[in-house]
């Protein structure tokens, strides 16, 4: 019992006499936490502290007092502080030390002695920092080094790496143009990381001497093609290969025979149009495929990748990313969405005619004429009767689709994919229902995608170059623009891809002048696009568009074709009003309805004048005719006649004739009077006036109607 008391005291006396550091974390005696203390010192820790955290504490300086004492010490994380500096010989106390961590800082330059002591060193990460230069002999003595991290600094040379058992080296996001074997003594180097330094190629002896490299990282630098180097034996254990970010273009299944052991292949934004159908047959054990940001051409050569994808269950990184360019009906489509029947490649269907018996069928023959016309249609196969088919026997296309009242065969009736021909080609579907493109002349292949070479004319002599070379070559470079709207520009490069049937790509360079903004956008189109539209430009406004051959060096300075490539401009149409149609419209719809409304009104009016007059002469006519029978001639004498007042009146004309009322009665019949009947006088009534006693002077109460 006693023996139990005393060991239960000893061990409350140790942990007792163990103190945490002030805004420290303490998980047990060896592994002590200090984050975001907000102090630019180093904490005092115990001596048998093994794993010190002090990360994001404001540190901007060190000195080897800091660590007197912590000699059981095996990792220092001091990233995301504020040092600017590693004095020399801060660490040379801690010779157990394996693990250093100074990320994250502003160091600017490496000592010659800034490492030494830490012989057990085995992980030194440096990246993130704004270092400008490493002392020669820096990592000298670091035999013992498996990782060195140098990614995102600022050098721009390396000084000689002799570190005999490094396995990772990193030194991504620095300016380094050029690396040879001398300046990587590293042989058992298994990760190679070397992206975005400016590298224009890989130096063959490097990659020669590291036999045991796994991994390859050489994405976005200035290769212009696959680098020689990966022809090397010494790669034959390599699984991850990143060539993303360089214009690399066509792919050759030869370029890639040694990588067998290869899992993991990044070819994400190296302009790619398709690959080989052989490609991929170099690498049995692939597992993780990139291809996102490429133009791909979806058409029948790329037909079987999708149904590659899903039967060797590669798994395609970014397929949000991995989408068709061309042709139109595929662009902007998933690839890996894709059916084969997408992709427009010629029917496999067999066609069959009907015999006029109906009981046997056989397959119809294209008949062929001296006159036909070129295609690249897929021939259908050899008739049964033992007749051949040259390989280069023309087929006409059908003018018209026959009819099924007119023919005994039934043909289903094919559409052609929209713009699968491709330098001016046609498409059409031969007797048999296969589907071809007729090809203008200089062009051949399946969709015109190829343009036949041009013999060369002579040579001028030097006079006539000189005299014709900038009409020739504005000719020859021109570009130009057609179908312009308000927000788009489709550009014709027919003549420019002619003119060079060897161009990998062409780039695109256009800029808005009428704006403020004049800076160039810069376009990778693949040569296989004779028309290109720019879309999401600004409306009213002129711009200048430019193409060279992808791969040339521009010069920003050069203003002429010459320099430039091609150059053309175009002025966007502005945006239409649409907001005072309705308005104008109604307007005019009003005009139009108004005039002859007005004419016709006016016109009914002239005629009710004329109408009403002529009615009052008949009147008074035929009042002064009724006053002659009745009383005889009127004395043109008679002072009423000359004042128009009218025989027949009520009370008479001068109250002497009142006997005459049962006479004038028949003033107010509709009978025609006899006398007038053989005057002939035939159209004479008696205006219709009722209800009150007519008197031929009472005009102001009579208002006739006229309809």
């Amino acid at each position: 019992m006693l023996p139990h008391l005393l060991l239960l005291f000893l061990a409350f006396s140790l942990v007792s006499s163990f103190e945490c550091p002030a805004d420290c974390s303490c998980q047990s005696q060896s592994t002590i936490f200090c984050i975001n203390r907000r102090s630019n010192t180093v904490p005092r820790v115990p001596a048998s502290t093994v794993n010190l955290y002090i990360f994001q504490n404001g540190i901007n300086a060190l000195t080897q007092n800091d660590f007197t004492g912590l000699v059981e010490l095996d990792m220092i994380d001091l990233s995301q502080n504020e040092l600017g500096e590693v004095p020399d010989g801060v660490f040379k106390m801690l010779s157990k030390l394996k693990n250093l961590d100074l990320s994250s800082n502003v160091i600017t330059h490496i000592f010659k002695d800034s490492f030494s002591g830490l012989v057990q060193l085995e992980r030194l990460y440096l990246h993130q920092n704004l270092i400008q230069s490493i002392h020669p002999e820096a990592f000298q003595g670091l035999e013992m080094l498996l990782e060195l991290k140098l990614q995102g600094n600022k050098l721009t040379s390396l000084p000689s790496l002799q570190l005999p058992r490094l396995l990772l080296l990193d030194l991504s996001y620095n300016n380094i143009p050029n690396l040879g074997v001398s300046d990587l003594q590293t042989p058992h180097l298994e990760a190679l990381k070397m992206a975005s330094l400016g590298l224009a190629s890989l130096d063959d002896d490097l990659i020669a001497s590291l036999g045991n490299l796994h991994e390859l990282d050489i994405s976005m630098n200035q290769i212009a093609e696959v680098p020689h180097a990966l022809k090397q034996d010494s790669l034959k254990g390599l699984i991850k290969l990143n060539l993303a970010a360089n214009q690399l273009g066509e792919l050759r299944k030869e370029d890639f025979q040694k990588l067998i052991g290869l899992q993991e292949l990044d070819l994400s934004g190296v302009n790619l149009q398709g690959f080989p159908q052989d490609f991929f047959q170099s690498f049995p054990r692939l597992t993780y495929l990139a291809a996102a940001e490429n133009p791909f051409n979806c058409l029948c050569p790329l037909a079987w990748f999708p149904g590659w994808l899903h039967e060797k269950t590669v798994n395609l990184l970014r397929p949000e990313e991995t989408r068709c360019h061309f042709p139109p009906t595929n662009a902007g489509k998933r690839l890996s969405a894709l059916e084969h029947k997408d992709f427009g490649c010629p029917p496999a269907t067999t066609f069959l005619i009907k015999s006029p018996s109906g009981s046997t069928a056989a397959p119809q023959v294209p008949t062929t004429s001296p006159e036909t016309t070129h295609t690249n249609a897929i021939l259908p196969p050899p008739p049964p009767s033992g007749q051949t088919l040259d390989s280069k026997t023309d087929i006409l296309p059908s003018e018209s689709p026959a009819s099924p009242s007119s023919t005994s065969g039934e043909y289903e009736q094919h559409i052609c994919p929209a713009n699968i021909c491709l330098n001016g080609g046609t498409c059409n579907f031969d007797p048999m229902g296969q589907l071809g493109c007729l090809c203008p002349s200089g062009t051949s292949g399946l969709y015109c995608e190829n343009t036949d070479n041009v013999p060369e004319p002579p040579k001028p002599s030097a006079t006539e170059m000189s005299m014709a070379a900038p009409t020739i070559l504005a000719k020859l470079n021109a570009i130009s623009s057609r179908q312009v709207t308000s927000t788009s520009i489709l550009l014709d490069l027919h003549r420019f891809i002619k003119t060079r049937p060897n161009i990998r790509g062409i780039r695109l360079t256009y800029r808005n002048l009428s704006g403020p903004d004049r800076r160039p956008i810069i376009l990778s189109v693949p040569a296989s696009y004779p028309e290109y539209t720019l879309r999401g430009l600004i409306p009213n406004c002129t711009y200048s568009v430019c193409a060279s051959p992808l791969g040339e060096r521009m010069n920003s300075r050069a203003n002429s074709s010459v320099e430039t490539g091609s150059c053309t401009e175009a002025h966007t149409a502005g945006v239409p009003l649409t907001s005072l149609e309705p308005r104008v419209e109604t307007q005019s719809s009003l005009t139009y309805t108004l005039i002859p409304a007005v004419a016709a009104l006016a016109l009914v009016l002239v005629l009710a004048l004329v109408a009403g007059m002529i009615i009052c002469l008949r009147k008074k006519s035929q009042s002064k005719a009724g006053m002659e029978l009745e009383l005889g001639p009127a004395d043109p004498d008679d002072p009423t006649e000359v004042e128009g007042i009218k025989v027949c009146p009520e009370n008479g004309g001068n109250g002497t004739l009142p006997h005459k009322q049962a006479e004038l009665d028949h003033c107010h019949t509709t009978q025609t009077l006899p006398s007038l009947q053989q005057n002939g006088i035939l159209d004479y009534e008696v205006p219709l006036m009722q209800g009150h006693s007519p008197s031929n002077n009472n005009r102001s109460s009579l208002k006739a109607s006229y309809f």
